[in-house]
């Protein structure tokens, strides 16, 4: 524990069932599932101390997160729909997609803040997405095929659809065949698609999932316009690859955020894994965060290289040079 707070973590995910599909605590519901050498009760134990130094386990808590995610598939019971309203309530931001929000029974939506009411599945797949305005924010104003089946929703009041479902001219089947991997649109508006009721926005297909299997890039922008519009002024924006990823380090009794952005392409060279073989820099990255207080100094480290910077509208503006794998920026604060 001492090791986490060096680290200066203050969120942890405590896991209670291993990938052998053993559990790790007391439980009364599927006794036969617990470890067979459990000698404690090693999931609350684990919460109760993180607790005591200040560390929240993310199952627990959603307070120090801006926006919450509910991945395709995770229903909700009654317990959980109450801290996810309290976190709603309290300002955050909540983004579900296709049965996540479901009770138990699934048989309707357990979490009401989503505001949509269950019809059933979609009577037609794929189907497509028609994105307008800012959900189609770098995507062409044109039909983009969902290849997994959705949901078909209908709209409380109070709801705002953000894109509609477009339906194909019928479903792929040996009755009505057509050569490629789906029909094509009918040019027909059918069903919501994404909807929004305030800082709640939700997709009615498995984008996640969807994402998981054959990465089409509409998927990922929709997800990353959805983020943008309800968290428009995020800690740290970065103009870079998709491969580029960046954390944000605080250090308080140095008074400074250290940067860490890290860029390395796997490659699938051979059949069994990915590798990482060629390292292959990138140049002038804009770079823009959200500073909490009044900055002294950007530089890259550890060259010590001083980095020319701006402040605007409370935020501090700069290039960095290159990256070459990995790179660290020091932003040291008056």
């Amino acid at each position: 524990m001492s090791t986490l707070k060096k680290a200066h973590v203050n969120s942890v995910t405590c896991f209670g069932r291993g990938h052998h599909g053993y559990i790790y605590f007391n439980t009364e519901k599927f006794p036969e599932r617990r470890h067979t050498h459990l000698k404690r009760n090693l999931l609350n134990e684990q919460i109760e101390v993180c607790h005591q130094f200040d560390i929240l386990d993310s199952q627990s808590d959603f307070a120090r997160y801006k926006v919450l995610i509910l991945s395709d598939v995770i229903q909700v019971n009654q317990v959980l729909a109450e801290k996810i309203n309290a976190f709603q309530t309290n300002g955050g931001a909540l983004i579900a997609s296709y049965k996540s929000g479901l009770n138990p029974a699934a048989e309707a939506f357990a979490l009401k803040l989503l505001g949509v009411q269950l019809v059933g599945e979609a009577p037609f797949n794929p189907d497509f997405i028609l994105p307008e305005g800012a959900i189609g924010k770098q995507l062409p104003p044109t039909e983009h095929v969902m290849y997994l089946r959705g949901l078909e929703v209908k709209l409380q009041p109070g709801t705002q659809q953000l894109a509609p479902v477009v339906i194909p001219y019928f479903n792929r089947t040996y009755e009505h065949f057509c050569s490629h991997r789906h029909t094509p649109s009918a040019g027909k508006v059918g069903y919501p698609g994404i909807v929004r009721n305030g800082r709640v926005i939700y997709f009615a297909h498995p984008i996640f999932t969807q994402y998981h299997e054959n990465a089409p890039r509409w998927c990922k922008q929709l997800f990353l316009n959805v983020l943008e519009m309800l968290l428009p002024n995020p800690v740290v924006k970065v103009e870079g690859p998709s491969t580029l990823l960046v954390t944000v380090n605080e250090q308080a009794q140095l008074q400074r955020w250290v940067l860490h952005l890290l860029n390395y392409i796997p490659e699938r060279r051979g059949a069994d894994f990915d590798v990482l073989e060629d390292v292959i820099p990138i140049f002038n990255i804009p770079i823009s965060i959200k500073a909490p207080k009044k900055v002294k100094s950007v530089a890259a480290v550890p060259q010590a290289t001083d980095l020319q910077f701006a402040e605007k509208n409370g935020r501090v503006e700069f290039v960095l040079p290159q990256i070459e794998g990995h790179q660290m920026v020091e932003v040291r604060f008056i």
